[in-house]
């Protein structure tokens, strides 16, 4: 069994990183339908905003509550296993935000407050690392709610996925900043003890966006007064999912330098974290075309064939000539294709990954689960150390 069917079994989270454009979604979108039909009650999440994870499941839209998968669809033959399920959502973080309000809230009248602040309103969804944060929580809160065996998590491309990893600890410095302990001071005249510095801050800020703005802003975080413990205790849990032994980390690269390069950063950042790669997926590998993996004797093949070519009577040279510009590229790709597998060939190694899995270049997109079969035959075939040839 492969490194990651064997994740299948075993881990109850798995989160796809890479950088944009590598395949995640469709590794995510593999992932959870193998589980399901292994057995398992899976769902597949994506914090990406983009249609493309349900244009794969072939579904109109998803939204932020689970969407069970039609068993018809994604086990049309009938030989999964019969307790399997699959579920997808696609993250609305205001919708994330809202709930988590209404959860923290000590009264109905403190969940009004928030909602209803303008400040609130228009930073709910826009906010830097908003986002992010809310993915945990939505993560936390399927894993806590929602009954499943295995949560597949789509996450933004690399970059942005390292403010996923850092988010509850961003919320736990967030909370100890000073200035976020004075403006929730529970007292009306909390500013006064700001000190002259602050103060003179929020003056400026009040000419330029207006006094009602920061008034706007001191009710927000004054409204929030109560519900930081449950904050700092939601935090401290995702941060522990995260490290658990049960949550695995799905790298996903291409061959392409720049891609390779993203996902080493990534592998670093993982490790620096205490996390390991539990596998590295590399997508569109290029196919090994024979001749000992080496372009030079398809090169050698081209010239002669066009030397030929110049000589040959009018009847044939055409014909010849094609014949050698077929083999020149054919040339170009096997060079391609050995390049790939150099930069490749101590991946496991490099990326501190159990598992490695090579999914070759397809001919055509994966856009319904026949697709999504053929890139699961690859994906979680027998345990390879090369690239599919």
């Amino acid at each position: 069994m492969s490194g990651l069917a064997n994740d299948l079994e075993t881990r109850h989270v798995l989160i796809c990183c890479g950088t944009g454009g590598v395949g995640k979604t469709t590794t995510s979108a593999v992932l959870a339908l193998s589980a399901a039909r292994l057995g398992r009650r899976a769902i597949v999440v994506t914090i990406d905003p983009a249609k493309r994870l349900a244009d794969t499941l072939g579904l109109e839209a998803l939204g932020n509550v689970a969407h069970e998968i039609p068993r018809s669809r994604w086990d049309a033959d009938g030989t999964g296993a019969p307790d399997g399920r699959m579920f997808a959502l696609m993250l609305d973080t205001p919708s994330t935000f809202d709930e988590l309000v209404r959860r923290y809230a000590h009264s109905p009248e403190q969940t009004d407050r928030i909602l209803d602040n303008r400040f609130y309103r228009n930073i709910a969804g826009a906010m830097s690392g908003t986002q992010e944060y809310m993915a945990m929580e939505k993560l936390h809160e399927l894993h806590e709610e929602g009954d499943y065996d295995l949560i597949v998590v789509d996450t933004p491309p690399t970059r942005h996925a390292l403010d996923f990893l850092d988010a509850p600890e961003r919320l736990t410095r967030l909370l100890d900043n000073r200035i976020f302990r004075i403006l929730m001071a529970p007292t009306r005249t909390g500013l006064r003890v700001a000190g002259a510095a602050l103060q003179a801050f929020f003056r400026t800020v009040a000419k330029v966006v207006g006094a009602e703005v920061i008034d706007d802003v001191v009710a927000f975080f004054r409204a929030f007064e109560g519900m930081e413990q449950g904050f700092r205790e939601r935090a401290a849990t995702m941060t522990e999912l995260l490290a658990a032994p049960t949550t695995g980390f799905v790298l996903v690269t291409s061959p392409r330098r720049d891609a390779v390069q993203e996902a080493e950063f990534f592998a670093s950042r993982l490790g620096e974290s205490g996390l390991e790669v539990s596998a590295l997926v590399v997508n569109r590998v290029h196919p090994d075309f024979g001749e000992g993996r080496d372009a030079d004797p398809l090169s050698a093949r081209a010239a002669d064939l066009a030397a030929r070519a110049a000589t040959a009577p009018q009847e044939t040279r055409e014909a010849i000539g094609r014949m050698a510009a077929r083999y020149a590229n054919l040339a170009e790709y096997a060079s391609l294709s050995k390049r790939e597998r150099e930069q490749l060939d101590d991946a496991a190694t490099r990326f501190g990954a159990a598992a490695v899995a090579f999914v070759p270049s397809l001919t055509h997109d994966v856009v319904d689960f026949q697709a999504l079969d053929t890139v699961a035959a690859h994906l979680l075939g027998p345990g390879r150390t090369e690239p599919l040839g």
